[in-house]
């Protein structure tokens, strides 16, 4: 539509026989239709289209044909040139454009008012106006693809945050299973073999390991709703209670089994929410795993706080058989989830083998409580 735009309004202007040598014949009009069949190429090679239009101008003048002006013929190839970004090149050439054309026109003796006062102004103001129209509509297409990629950045990054605060929620769920169940089901397993070996010959603790186990099942269930209300509920933030006050039912099936544990509990006030349930998963892991790995007879545990740190201990004096001190023990899902509990509130946990047995070593900086 552009080029047969330019071909015809070049063909009407050429039509009227103003000035010139000799009058318009085929060729005058094939030259204005081979003027508007080059915007054909204008999005691929504006700058060519451009160079050929200019140079067609003046091959056009030369030649002695009717007046056709001087932007009209330029004006379409400086818009396309300055929309598709090559604005010094459409600026550059409408400069030369006119410069050449004054000159030349003076030369040939023509009147410098006509020339300068009268045609110049018109013709500097439509050729301005074709390349500024033409950088308006780049600039504004800019800003059209810019803000629809901004949008589409947007709903990609909501949708990661939906995904990553989605994925913190099941490995947080995750770590409250495998630490909750994974320590009763240890517990029950344990009094299951306890209950087997003394059914008769020693009822009463047959009874009394029965009645634990009934005891930690209902507990697991209790926590197992729990976790399953948090993952239908649509408080993101929500978590089943958590006391160090209960730290007895912790320990106590290490204590069936057999283990003497000391628990130090030196805190002076409550804990935030955070870093007492972070250290009560810590400890819960901990004698899960003497019970369930450890042939140590005595453990410890110590809860400290100071300079807003907290301090959480748990050793034993047995480690495994064969196990040489100093090594590493070898990694599962319970160290790996405590170490990201503490890691998660800025702390750092180790869990290695010492001179005296195994030990989880945890510091915490005291986490502030979320509103």
């Amino acid at each position: 539509m552009l080029g047969a735009g330019v071909a015809i309004v070049l063909m009407i202007v050429i039509s009227a026989d103003q000035g010139g040598r000799q009058d318009p014949d085929l060729l005058a009009y094939l030259w204005a239709a081979g003027l508007g069949a080059l915007m054909l190429a204008r999005r691929h090679y504006p700058v060519i289209v451009l160079l050929v239009t200019a140079l067609g101008l003046f091959a056009y003048y030369a030649a002695g044909y009717p007046a056709v002006g001087l932007a009209v013929p330029v004006a379409a190839a400086l818009f396309s040139a300055a929309e598709l970004g090559r604005l010094l090149w459409a600026v550059g050439t409408g400069v030369g454009v006119t410069v050449i054309s004054v000159f030349f026109r003076l030369v040939e003796g023509q009147d410098i008012t006509v020339v300068v006062r009268y045609e110049l102004a018109g013709h500097v103001v439509l050729m301005a106006a074709a390349i500024a129209f033409g950088d308006s509509l780049r600039s504004r297409r800019a800003a059209q693809a810019s803000a629809h990629r901004i949008a589409e950045l947007t709903v990609s990054q909501a949708r990661q945050d939906a995904d990553a605060r989605a994925q913190a929620e099941r490995l947080a769920t995750a770590r409250d299973l495998h630490d909750s169940i994974g320590h009763t089901t240890s517990v029950i397993s344990l009094h299951a073999d306890v209950a087997r070996e003394a059914i008769g010959r020693e009822d009463d603790t047959a009874r009394e390991a029965l009645a634990l186990i009934k005891t930690t099942a209902g507990h697991t269930m209790s926590e197992l709703r729990a976790t399953v209300a948090l993952l239908r509920s649509a408080k993101e933030e929500w978590r089943p209670a958590i006391s160090l006050s209960e730290l007895g039912s912790i320990v106590q099936p290490a204590v069936h089994a057999g283990i003497a544990i000391d628990v130090d509990n030196s805190l002076r006030a409550a804990l935030p929410s955070l870093a007492e349930m972070a250290v009560y998963r810590i400890i819960q892991e901990s004698v899960t795993n003497i019970v369930k790995h450890s042939t140590a007879t005595n453990a410890s545990v110590t809860i400290a706080c100071a300079d807003d740190l907290i301090r959480v201990t748990v050793v034993d004096d047995g480690p495994r058989p064969g196990v040489p001190s100093g090594s590493r023990p070898k990694p599962g899902y319970g160290i790996a989830g405590m170490r990201e509990r503490a890691e998660i509130l800025g702390g750092t946990l180790t869990a290695d083998y010492e001179t005296q047995g195994f030990a989880v070593r945890a510091t915490l900086p005291m986490p502030r409580e979320v509103p």
